[in-house]
């Protein structure tokens, strides 16, 4: 089970973490989780260039071990790199110390002031405690699933989800992975051309 539009109560119960950009101009941050990996990550990188846009990709430090050189063209291309620990963790369901561990051993590979908890799970004393550790440290969130993880979900019913619940501020969750690949091939350029067409910019976290 999952929500496609962030509620305004979690938002306020966790009003530390970072859900939106403000809503005054036509700019939206696309974001993508769980990479880098041969030719999905690939692909979206060739996606954002054919439509001259940039994104925010939160690595999994395994990840970006297994495959450096794809995390460094992330790096090339001009897009932002966020840490989203190095295998996964989910943090409701992990001990504090162990989660931090987890998360700056990311951070010894992405070097960034951005973090999204897997699974959008972290508890307020695992994200006190990164904050204390990571100077100027954002924990983003989002207001937009595109739910392209669910593989019981139709390509064109993730493209649906994300263009119906897109506005000004909007941070937009996909994830370069093989799990999603099916609905992220069909979704994402469909989502950018039609975002581009009402006249949205794509920015940077």
């Amino acid at each position: 089970m999952y929500l496609v539009k962030s509620p305004l109560l979690l938002k306020w119960y966790y009003s530390a973490l970072i859900w939106n950009k403000p809503r005054s101009a036509k700019i939206v941050y696309l974001t993508f989780d769980d990479g880098p990996i041969p030719n999905v990550t690939d692909f979206v990188l060739n996606t954002l260039k054919s439509f001259d846009a940039k994104a925010t990709f939160f690595c999994i430090g395994d990840n970006i071990v297994k495959h450096p050189e794809i995390f460094e063209k992330l790096k090339k291309d001009g897009h932002a790199i966020g840490n989203h620990t190095f295998n996964h963790l989910k943090g409701w369901k992990t001990k504090d110390d162990t989660y931090i561990n987890n998360c700056l051993k990311c951070q010894e590979l992405t070097q960034s002031n951005l973090f999204r908890p897997p699974f959008g799970r972290i508890k307020k004393s695992q994200s006190s405690i990164l904050k204390s550790l990571i100077p100027n440290l954002n924990i983003i969130m989002w207001d937009v699933l595109s739910g392209d993880f669910d593989i019981d979900l139709s390509p064109e019913k993730c493209f649906q989800n994300v263009i119906k619940n897109t506005e000004n501020g909007s941070i937009i969750v996909f994830h370069d992975s093989l799990k999603a690949f099916d609905r992220l091939k069909y979704a994402l350029p469909k989502t950018i051309q039609y975002l581009s067409d009402k006249g949205y910019q794509f920015g940077t976290l």
